[in-house]
């Protein structure tokens, strides 16, 4: 049986509840070994929503470039970041909450409700929060958010695969692949390493031969 396919419900009651504005927040980048994770906030245009959002995992490379390019055009959209040091001091939930925080507070305005993916609603959240498991496949919002987030954070690899280039990250967008791992045994880690993931801590922890 087919799974059904986000919608704006929660949105509408969140309207019906007295909420003007709505936004839409995940994020990308937890897994990873290398780079950032990304998180963005999407407030969307209920006479204007693109045909097609859903989980960002669930769409092709092209149909999310498709659809981030219509996102741009037709929704308020905010994306952050937090840094792979900020990663390594507070640890990866931390730093993805820090990262759809800043995100929310960098929209143009200031929404009544942001409808979270996850388990829970991160504690600096600067307005009313909504925490839904899975958010991306139920909330269109929230499934904007993903392939926002999910977009930028991969064109963000591409360019630092050309400063860094052997670890694939143009294609595994920093993820432990096999090929990613044989790179860090032969070339070593990067900057944008994250030395607390434990492929990595493993690698720094080697003694020198």
């Amino acid at each position: 049986m087919k799974k059904p396919s986000p919608d704006y419900s929660y949105e509408i009651a969140a309207f019906k509840a007295g909420s003007k504005l709505v936004t839409g927040v995940d994020e990308v980048g937890r897994g990873p070994l290398a780079g950032p994770v990304t998180a963005a906030a999407v407030i969307l245009d209920p006479n204007n929503i693109p045909e097609g959002l859903n989980d960002s995992k669930k769409l092709s490379a092209k149909k999310r470039e498709i659809l981030f390019d219509q996102l741009m055009k037709v929704a308020m959209v905010s994306v952050a970041h937090a840094s792979v040091a900020e990663i390594d001091k507070i640890n990866i939930r931390q730093a993805s909450h820090l990262a759809m925080v800043r995100a929310i507070q960098g929209l143009a305005e200031m929404p009544d409700l942001a409808l979270i993916d996850g388990r829970d609603v991160p504690l600096a959240t600067p307005c009313a929060g909504q925490a839904i498991i899975k958010g991306d496949a139920k909330s269109v919002s929230i499934a904007a958010a993903s392939i926002i987030a999910k977009v930028t954070r991969d064109r963000l690899m591409v360019d630092l695969a050309q400063h860094h280039p052997g670890y694939g990250w143009d294609k595994n967008a920093g993820y432990p692949t096999k090929s990613h791992i044989a790179a860090l045994n032969e070339q070593g880690v990067t900057q944008h390493h994250r030395c607390s993931f434990g492929p990595v801590h493993k690698m720094l922890s080697k003694p020198l031969s």
